[in-house]
C-alpha cells in the first residue's frame, strides 16, 4: 500500500451498473442479499467511490503491522490519511463505522480511536457513537494489545435521538473467524444498528479480510461489496458463510 492512494487528486465515481445491479439482484421480487469482493488495493478502491445513499462503510483499517514497509510514523500518517477517505465516500445520510483494536508499541500504547476520529474531523463527519467491545474479561492483564477494542460510528448529516441509544460497552467480541476479524457479536450489533436506524441496506468493507463483514451482512438481509488487497483472501471471502449469528458460530466452504 501507499500513502499516495490518498491523495485529495482521486476523482469519485459511482459503483458500476454491474455492481449495482448485482447488490440489487432479487427473486420473485423479493430482494436478496448479494455479495461482490473485489481484488485490489482498498485505498486506491475507494478512491474512485462515492457511494449510494444506501451504502454503509464497516470496516478495520490495516495495522502498521501489515503494512512494514511503511514504517510507524508513516503508517500513522496513512492509517488518518484512510480514515479521511473512507469516511468522505460515505453519503451524508449513511454512515462510516471503524473496528480498531490499539497496539503497545516500544513500550508505548497506539490508540486507534484516536487516529480514526483525527480522519473523521479532516472529513467533516461527526461521531455518533463510540463503543467498547471488550475482548478478555474486565480485570485481565493483557500484552501486546488491550482487553478491549474501539466500535466507532460516524456520519455528516445523520443524527440519533436519545431513544435511540444503546448499551456503550459489548461484553463479548464473539467468535473470530480468523486472527484479524472483527468478532461476530460486534458484527451483529453493528447489523442491527443499521437495519434499526439507517436507510443504508448494503455493506461496503474495503479491507475484508475472509469476510467476516460481509457474511455477517448477508446473514442479517443486508447486501455487501467486499474489497482485497490479497487474491486468496478475496476469494475466500466470497465464499464465508456464517449459517447461525446467534451461537457464534462461522463456517468457510473452501
Amino acid at each position: 500500500m501507499n500513502r499516495d492512494f490518498c491523495g485529495a487528486g482521486a476523482s469519485p465515481g459511482k459503483l458500476s451498473s454491474e455492481h449495482q445491479g448485482a447488490e440489487h439482484a432479487s427473486s420473485d421480487d423479493v430482494p436478496q442479499p448479494t455479495r461482490v469482493v473485489h481484488h485490489e488495493d482498498g485505498v486506491a478502491w475507494l478512491g474512485r467511490q462515492a457511494l449510494p445513499a444506501d451504502h454503509a462503510l464497516v470496516t478495520s483499517l490495516p495495522d502498521g503491522s501489515e503494512v512494514p514497509h511503511l514504517g510507524f510514523d508513516a503508517w500513522r500518517a496513512w492509517f488518518v490519511d484512510a480514515a479521511a477517505l473512507a469516511c468522505a465516500a460515505v453519503d451524508d445520510h449513511a454512515v462510516s463505522i471503524f473496528f480498531q483494536t490499539d497496539v503497545k508499541r516500544d513500550g508505548r500504547w497506539v490508540d486507534k480511536g484516536f487516529l480514526v476520529q483525527k480522519g473523521a474531523e479532516r472529513a467533516g463527519v461527526e461521531l455518533l457513537w463510540h463503543k467498547v467491545v471488550c475482548r478478555a474479561e474486565a480485570g485481565t492483564t493483557t500484552f501486546g494489545r488491550p482487553a478491549y477494542a474501539h466500535l466507532l460510528c460516524f456520519s455528516r448529516g445523520l443524527k440519533l435521538a436519545p431513544a435511540q441509544a444503546s448499551a456503550d460497552v459489548l461484553p463479548r467480541l464473539g467468535a473470530m473467524t480468523w486472527a484479524r476479524a472483527m468478532g461476530l457479536a460486534a458484527c451483529d450489533a453493528v447489523c442491527r444498528f443499521l437495519m434499526a436506524h439507517t436507510a443504508c441496506r448494503t455493506v461496503v468493507d474495503p479491507f475484508c479480510g475472509l469476510g467476516t463483514m460481509l457474511a455477517a451482512a448477508n446473514a442479517h438481509g443486508l447486501s455487501a461489496v467486499g474489497v482485497e488487497l490479497s487474491r486468496k483472501r478475496a476469494a475466500r471471502a466470497r465464499r464465508l458463510e456464517l449459517p447461525g449469528l446467534a451461537g457464534q458460530r462461522s463456517t468457510l466452504t473452501r
